[in-house]
């Protein structure tokens, strides 16, 4: 009996490896959210895709394996996700209310890491930010902030 219930949480590891994400792990969420918004537009600038491995690579510390292995696992919830609050209630679970703003900036940033901003871009956001409790005066003074500075950066600034 005792081997029978070792070999079993031994095979809880088989075919996962340091780079596997549990699905309900809120880095995936904080990644799936990104891919929905960076797809919002009908598709993904390159701009767009280094941005998001930068800022996971920042905010979590990772190496490039980790991050590759993170932004698939995120892309793989996101394509099978039906709506974002699967998503928003596990950050909400571990975010802070700033933290939540925070991540609404971050959306932003991906959005604006193209040079361009959609009406499609902007309802995702309004719905995750919603669904995260954060007003809409501070996800506008968020859209504002990032777009500030990424005019600054376009400009030779920052």
């Amino acid at each position: 009996m005792f081997d029978r219930i070792q070999e079993f949480f031994q095979e809880l590891g088989v075919g996962r490896s340091d780079n596997d994400y549990a699905p309900d792990d809120p880095r995936v969420a904080f990644a799936a959210l990104c891919f929905q918004v960076m797809e919002a537009d009908g598709s993904v600038s390159a701009k767009e895709k280094t941005r998001l491995e930068d800022m996971l690579r920042e905010r979590y510390q990772l190496d490039k394996s980790h991050v590759d292995a993170l932004m698939e696992a995120g892309r793989t919830a996101g394509s099978e996700a039906v709506d974002y609050y699967r998503f928003t209630s596990d950050l909400k679970r571990h975010l802070t209310p700033e933290e939540c703003v925070a991540l609404v900036g971050a959306l932003w940033d991906l959005v604006y890491a193209d040079g361009e901003r959609s009406e499609m871009e902007d309802h995702v956001i309004w719905r995750i930010a919603d669904l995260l409790g954060v007003s809409a005066r501070d996800r506008v003074t968020e859209r504002q902030k990032v777009a500030a500075r990424t005019v600054g950066r376009d400009k030779g600034g920052d």
